[in-house]
């Protein structure tokens, strides 16, 4: 990698590296554990940055990181430390009980369900988009995302249709 590309590389990661880090905490639910995703996207990154279009670079972090976070949730070692309720951490001022229960909710959420709804929502990409960071079809991203915000709507004990959102209004 030349002296250019590093900086070019450094400088993607300055920028990017938190909102990844933040996405990762979503769709795994623990903040270690997001670091390493984030680590190893950006170690997957770095090795192919010389092939990866620079428009293209969130796309590809995404695609990884989401990748890792649904193969380690999916590891028999990781369904042995599922717990009931979060772990004791300080609460920042700012973070409302809400943002709590839906944090702890999204983790009941099965993997890939929780990638879409963290991609689409929380990340704001269209359906196009986050079928495209999934490499799957953009139906599949609508049905998982439908299923997810069910199962996230009846763990937080709100009815089925509370968005006044008809299907497929959100992009």
């Amino acid at each position: 990698m030349v002296v250019a590309d590093r900086w070019e590389f450094s400088q993607v990661v300055r920028d990017r590296a938190v909102v990844w880090r933040r996405e990762a905490f979503l769709m795994c639910g623990d903040w270690p554990l997001a670091e390493d995703l984030v680590q190893t996207a950006l170690l997957r990154l770095y090795t192919r940055w010389h092939r990866i279009d620079p428009s293209g670079v969130d796309a590809y972090a995404r695609r990884v990181i989401s990748r890792l976070a649904i193969d380690e949730a999916r590891r028999p070692y990781r369904r042995a430390e599922l717990r009931e309720a979060l772990p004791e951490t300080p609460v920042r001022a700012a973070e409302s009980a809400m943002a709590l229960d839906v944090r702890a909710a999204l983790q009941k959420v099965p993997p890939k369900q929780r990638a879409v709804l963290v991609l689409r929502f929380f990340s704001d990409l269209t359906n196009a988009e986050a079928a495209k960071v999934l490499r799957i079809s953009e139906g599949t991203v609508k049905s998982q995302a439908a299923r997810g915000l069910t199962t996230l709507r009846r763990l937080l004990g709100e009815p089925a249709e509370t968005t006044g959102q008809s299907k497929g209004s959100h992009r």
